[in-house]
């Protein structure tokens, strides 16, 4: 019989323990993959819930219903989404786009995976100790007190964060040393892709906020554990430092979490409309700036804590004028489609979908800008809305237009374009019905957090909750999708979108449509434009 222990063994080391960039990207997203399978599934949870009102599936246990909010939250911001996008896309793409074979340092790209696994068997475990952490993904005390929770779930979750933390700083120091030291002969700064440049901003957020996020989180583990009074009133302490601390790493988080999906759209639409980024340098310095005024406006979170009128006054001008540099980035997308000839694949749609659904999340964040419109919205589902749009329908969008437009770099197979599109359009339909719904809860002012309502809101809960339902029918196709590109999925050429040749394989017609004949628009002169070229 054929002894296959040094063939596992082989394996074992060729994924495990490696340190090539490609395979630890790999990892990434695989991690990725299966958080988002927990947290969806912590998300549907959550909506059957709140399908009726009353007693529903969790028979009322408000504390397990927070548990659940608190594990979904950080579960799709630090497993799911940083993973993917920063972890996974990062590592395969930054070395190849700047013309390297690898990372600076990859046993520190190593490093930076394998705490990931091991933070999340902690966040995990903090759910199976006591009645597991109730808190939020904010952990406000004194509700992360030991007064309110004295078990040790909280500890382990601070835990978590912490080990998490750990990987991601040593991620982005990663990130730019490669991009800094290690950029092919000629390529400047003002040449490298607009993915990298992302990544670059995300890594200089990263470094700057999460020391603060991890001091906040330190402070909270000595007044649960050595009797320190930094959040405690009774021992001279202040609650609202804590959301201070929060907050300044929260709000610079947002953009960790966006940033890669605007490098990643910028992509798609130059290459699918069949011309280059207009206006490549304001691009740059509008994610530049984004990322700046990123730190500068953390307590617009906190209207409701007591600020004096003259900060409130600022915080709302400094979040209103985010919107500058965001505006430049959409309109240099709309003016790179404008005149282009546009090839309408599955990137291309959750390009498009991704303009249309992060505009309205954005123009919802300048209404909450304002002071006294988010006194009134405060923690209503208005602020949910708002924050779904911009990143279950911006970051999750930004995966999944990755995926389609890479994976047969990534794999060498080619995706049923046809699956494709109707995975689109299921799960476009899917969450605009389950968080469209939640603009008019917010503003009729029911509450998050709370697992039952009055009557009045039953039934755009109903809606929101059917949404989720095809949400999570649409993330299980995907997965169907994954498989026939693995299994069944052509080979492809060097440039896979360039292979226009019909095939079928298991039955499945793996067929792209025709790319356009470059064309002008209007009454402008012939211009002779570059093919983008796939990296």
């Amino acid at each position: 019989m054929k002894d296959t222990s040094n063939k596992w063994y082989k394996l074992f080391i060729r994924w495990f323990c490696s340190t090539n960039a490609k395979d630890i990207g790999m990892m990434y997203l695989v991690f990725a993959r299966w958080s988002g399978v927990i947290a969806t599934t912590m998300s549907l949870l959550i909506r059957m819930e709140l399908r009726s009102t009353g007693p529903g599936i969790l028979a009322g246990n408000g504390q397990l219903y927070n548990v659940l909010i608190t594990a979904h939250g950080l579960l799709m911001l630090f497993f799911v989404v940083m993973p993917a996008l920063m972890g996974g896309f990062g590592n395969w793409l930054v070395p190849v786009m700047i013309g390297r074979p690898d990372m600076a340092f990859p046993r520190m790209n190593n490093i930076s995976f394998w705490v990931l696994p091991m933070g999340m068997i902690l966040l995990l475990l903090s759910a199976l100790v006591e009645q597991g952490p109730g808190v939020g993904w904010t952990a406000y005390p004194p509700l992360s007190s030991a007064l309110s929770h004295s078990g040790a779930s909280v500890d382990l979750a601070i835990f978590s964060l912490h080990i998490i933390g750990i990987g991601s700083i040593l991620g982005s120091i990663n990130f730019l040393v490669t991009v800094a030291n290690m950029r092919a002969q000629g390529m400047t700064l003002y040449r490298v892709p607009l993915f990298v440049w992302a990544l670059c901003f995300v890594s200089i957020l990263l470094i700057g906020s999460l020391p603060v996020f991890a001091a906040g989180l330190t402070m909270l583990l000595t007044d649960r554990n050595f009797n320190t009074s930094f959040f405690l009133p009774a021992g001279g302490g202040d609650v609202v430092l804590y959301q201070h601390l929060f907050w300044f790493f929260g709000h610079p988080e947002v953009y960790v979490l966006i940033l890669p999906a605007f490098g990643i759209v910028s992509h798609v639409l130059s290459f699918f409309a069949r011309k280059p980024v207009f206006g490549y340098v304001g691009m740059v310095n509008a994610m530049g700036a984004i990322a700046v005024l990123g730190f500068l406006v953390w307590a617009h979170h906190m209207y409701t804590v007591g600020l004096d009128v003259d900060t409130r006054r600022y915080f709302t001008s400094a979040t209103m004028i985010i919107a500058v540099p965001t505006g430049i980035k959409i309109f240099s997308w709309l003016r790179t489609l404008y005149g282009g000839s546009l090839w309408l694949t599955t990137p291309m749609l959750f390009a498009l979908g991704f303009l249309v659904l992060f505009t309205i999340g954005g123009l919802t964040g300048i209404v909450l800008a304002n002071a006294g419109v988010d006194v009134a919205l405060h923690d209503t589902y208005y602020v949910v809305r708002h924050f779904h749009y911009v990143l279950s329908m911006g970051a999750v969008f930004g995966i999944f237009r990755a995926f389609y437009f890479w994976v047969s770099k990534l794999t060498g197979c080619q995706y049923p374009e046809h699956h494709g599109q109707r995975h689109f359009f299921l799960f476009f339909l899917g969450v605009n019905l389950t968080f469209f719904p939640q603009h008019f809860l917010g503003l009729a002012g029911m509450p998050r957090r709370y697992l039952d309502y009055p009557d009045a809101f039953l039934g755009w809960n109903v809606v929101s909750s059917y949404g989720s339902y095809l949400s999570a029918i649409s993330f299980v196709y995907f997965f169907y999708i994954v498989y026939l590109t693995l299994a069944y999925g052509p080979k492809c050429a060097n440039n896979p979108w360039s292979d226009q040749q019909d095939s079928t394989a298991g039955g499945i017609e793996f067929v792209l449509p025709s790319p356009p004949a470059y064309h002008t628009f209007g009454d402008q002169l012939p211009v002779i434009r570059p093919t983008p070229q796939l990296v």
